[in-house]
C-alpha cells in the first residue's frame, strides 16, 4: 500500500484502496457543488478550488473513515471550516497593510521605475541562482507561488521546519543581494 502524510502534525497513514475510491467518487460526483459553495463563501474561484483541493486531502488521510457516517457531509464541514479559516487569514491581511515604501517610488518618472525594476529583478535571479537547488525551490514555491509550508514538506519530503529554514536562508540570502551596493 501507498503511504501518504497526513495533514501538518499528524503521522503519516496507510491509504485504503477502498477509501481512496470513496473519495475518488465522491470528487466525481460532488466536486462542482463543493466548489461553488466554496466559491460562493470565498468570493473567488481560485481559493474555492484551493480549498476544496485540501479537503479532499484531508477526507483521504482520515485516520479512520469507517467512523465518519457520510463522507459526502464530512467533506462539505472540512470544506466549510477550510474557507473560514481563509476568510480570517484575509481579514488578518486587510486589518495589516503593509506599510508603503519610505521611497516615493510613485513620483518616479515610469522609465526610471522600470529600469531599477529591472535591475532589482536581475538580482533576485541572479541571487536565486546561487542558492542550493533545496532553498531555491522553497523559497519560489512558498514566496513566489503562494504554496502551504505543509504542502512544501510533503512535496519536497522534509519537515515544515526545514522548509521554514530554508525560506528564511532564501530571503535573507535575496535580499543582500538585491540591496547590496554595486561595485563600480
Amino acid at each position: 500500500m501507498d503511504k501518504l502524510a497526513k495533514a501538518p502534525g499528524h503521522a503519516s497513514v496507510n491509504l485504503d484502496p477502498a477509501h481512496a475510491m470513496r473519495v475518488a467518487d465522491l470528487f466525481r460526483e460532488h466536486n462542482r457543488a463543493l466548489v461553488a459553495f466554496l466559491q460562493c463563501r470565498l468570493h473567488s474561484f481560485s481559493d474555492a478550488q484551493e480549498v476544496a483541493q485540501e479537503a479532499y486531502v484531508r477526507l483521504v488521510t482520515l485516520e479512520r473513515p469507517d467512523q465518519v457516517e457520510s463522507l459526502r457531509a464530512y467533506l462539505f464541514k472540512i470544506a466549510s471550516n477550510l474557507a473560514v479559516d481563509r476568510l480570517r487569514m484575509r481579514q488578518v491581511r486587510e486589518d495589516n497593510p503593509l506599510d508603503a515604501p519610505a521611497d516615493d517610488l510613485h513620483l518616479a518618472p515610469i522609465p526610471e521605475r522600470h529600469a531599477a525594476a529591472t535591475d532589482q529583478l536581475q538580482k533576485l535571479y541572479r541571487a536565486l541562482r546561487e542558492l542550493p537547488a533545496k532553498t531555491a525551490r522553497a523559497f519560489v514555491r512558498h514566496v513566489i507561488d503562494g504554496c502551504d509550508i505543509g504542502v512544501i514538506a510533503r512535496d519536497m519530503k522534509i519537515s515544515e521546519r526545514m522548509v521554514r529554514y530554508h525560506v528564511a536562508n532564501a530571503l535573507a540570502h535575496c535580499r543582500a543581494r538585491v540591496d547590496e551596493p554595486e561595485m563600480p
